[in-house]
């Protein structure tokens, strides 16, 4: 008693009013596990204070006023040496102080211990290396090269960002815009934001183990509503010069679901398009989460994806072609989802540029994926969707598997072929070099081996063609007989008085002769052209 103001007062009443009662203390600061520790330093016995218990200790000590006046070395410069000592000087310990604040939270702001907590937890984020992070996905899901003496420490560094998810949101929001306030590393919010949302947000992380997730159950955001609040209001405190984009397309599914405002998920696709060379053929393939769209994936958000990336990306730069090989990617695992139609996969392959793909074989790959799956197509959406395709970019298996292929239209194949046998040509001419003073003849032989090799596989190509234009002029020449029978008969009927009109006029078949007889001219022509070279 001798060391508490309170107490003593609050006895000395009784005593003098002779009224002997219970003495209640009102909304006494950490309950009865703290005072019963305040009676046993009180009376000398030997208690051990930690970080845990120095908060409300130092409240309770405020509440009884037991200040050096009473007696020397009181409980209040106690506790107060204590968190001066063995918490403010230590990241981990003061976030525990903080979190022991909230039982204590009027005492503890009127007495200015959170808002110490707060300082001292920025000061010391301060110098924390962003590029020391021990599994901190700065190369975006790469296994991050780690200096194994450096392990122990960077451990140390991962361990107090997810101490700060266990602050309730008001709290660590006020930790956050205390980070942004002062010179932090952008890096350092970013991640203390990020692993907050993982943690109180199921399904940002796919890779979230069992662990982490039951250890978070006491802490998840209980209603939706309350997540979409908390994913709204950590997505508007991101740092603009932060680039971990595969945490982005966490957040952005997680908003995608949660239906989250226009603002937040425009916010995040206008990030991860800016980066957008750094994302990866998993994080693109998001599910189409609406009943409005059919498709497996969600396309129009790629497509929007794609279009914040081009409105700020160079023509000549190199991360166009990333994208390029990136999007190609998508374009081939998306091909083959029946419910895909021919304008969302036209409006995607066409929206690169010609500079981002250096060869068309993935975007060849996904178009031959795409026609075999959606066989049913009409031969006008084919042609268009091939027109998208340089048959220039195509390397020399693209061009020998796409002579082949009986599912592209026949324009395309033809273009294939004829480009084929030119660049045969080019080779040829371009493989004996003749020097300047016309002695000597240097001739290539690796190039003339491979060109020996072209033009076998091309004759191959000619020949296939070739069968296939004589059945065309069989097939053409057999309906003209056909014809022409029909029509001969119908003139004998004609003048029998069956009628006046032949088949073909009457069904308005127009046919001439002249076209198949052409052909054949034209192919015996190139035959005897050709046997004669």
């Amino acid at each position: 008693m001798s060391k508490s103001k309170k107490l003593h007062q609050l006895i000395t009443e009784q005593e003098q009013s002779k009224v002997y009662s219970h003495i209640k203390l009102e909304n006494f600061p950490g309950g009865s596990e703290i005072f019963e520790m305040v009676i046993k330093i009180s009376y000398g016995f030997k208690v051990d204070i930690s970080v845990s218990t120095a908060v409300p200790l130092r409240c309770a000590a405020e509440y009884l006023e037991m200040t050096e006046e009473y007696s020397p070395e009181n409980l209040i410069s106690k506790t107060e040496k204590f968190l001066s000592e063995f918490v403010f000087t230590n990241v981990q310990e003061s976030i525990k102080a903080l979190k022991a604040c909230e039982s204590v939270s009027s005492l503890a702001e009127s007495l200015c211990i959170t808002e110490q907590c707060i300082d001292s937890i920025v000061f010391q984020a301060s110098s924390t290396d962003p590029s020391s992070f021990y599994g901190w996905p700065i190369n975006n899901g790469g296994i991050f090269t780690v200096d194994r003496k450096k392990q122990s420490k960077d451990s140390k560094t991962e361990l107090w960002f997810e101490d700060l998810t266990e602050l309730s949101f008001p709290i660590f929001r006020r930790v956050i815009l205390s980070m942004k306030s002062s010179v932090l590393s952008p890096e350092i919010v970013e991640r203390s934001l990020l692993t907050y949302a993982k943690k109180h947000i199921p399904g940002i992380s796919r890779s979230s183990s069992a662990s982490s997730s039951s250890s978070s159950s006491s802490t998840t955001i209980a209603s939706e509503n309350q997540q979409r609040e908390l994913l709204e209001t950590i997505t508007s405190d991101l740092p603009l010069t932060a680039t971990t984009t595969r945490s982005l397309f966490g957040l952005l599914r997680a908003a995608i679901i949660l239906n989250a405002s226009e603002n937040c998920r425009k916010f995040l696709e206008k990030k991860i398009g800016s980066n957008l060379e750094k994302a990866t053929l998993d994080d693109l393939l998001i599910p189409s989460y609406s009943y409005l769209n059919e498709t497996l994936y969600d396309i129009d958000l790629v497509e929007r994806l794609l279009r914040r990336f081009l409105e700020n990306v160079a023509v000549s730069s190199s991360s166009l072609t990333v994208v390029g090989r990136l999007i190609d990617g998508v374009l081939g695992e998306i091909a083959s989802d029946a419910n895909l139609k021919p304008e969302q996969f036209y409006n995607l392959a066409v929206l690169l540029p010609v500079q981002a793909r250096v060869y068309d074989d993935g975007l060849y790959r996904a178009v031959d994926i795409y026609f075999k799956t959606h066989s049913w197509i009409l031969e006008e959406e084919k042609e268009k969707i091939c027109s998208v395709m340089d048959c220039r970019k195509l390397t020399v298996e693209g061009c020998t598997h796409a002579a082949q292929n009986e599912r592209l239209p026949l324009r395309a194949v033809v273009q294939v072929l004829f480009l084929e046998q030119l660049q045969l040509r080019q080779v040829i001419t371009g493989t004996l070099l003749t020097e300047e003073d016309g002695d000597k003849t240097v001739v290539d032989l690796g190039r003339w081996k491979e060109a020996v090799k072209e033009n076998q596989v091309l004759r191959l190509d000619m020949d296939t063609m070739r069968t296939r234009v004589n059945q065309l002029e069989k097939e053409c020449l057999y309906l003209k007989k056909v014809i022409a029978k029909i029509d001969k008969e119908s003139l004998l009927k004609a003048k029998h008085g069956a009628g006046k009109w032949s088949i073909g006029k009457k069904f308005g078949c127009k046919f001439s002769a002249q076209v198949c007889d052409s052909q054949e001219a034209t192919m015996v022509d190139r035959r005897s052209r050709r046997f004669l070279s």
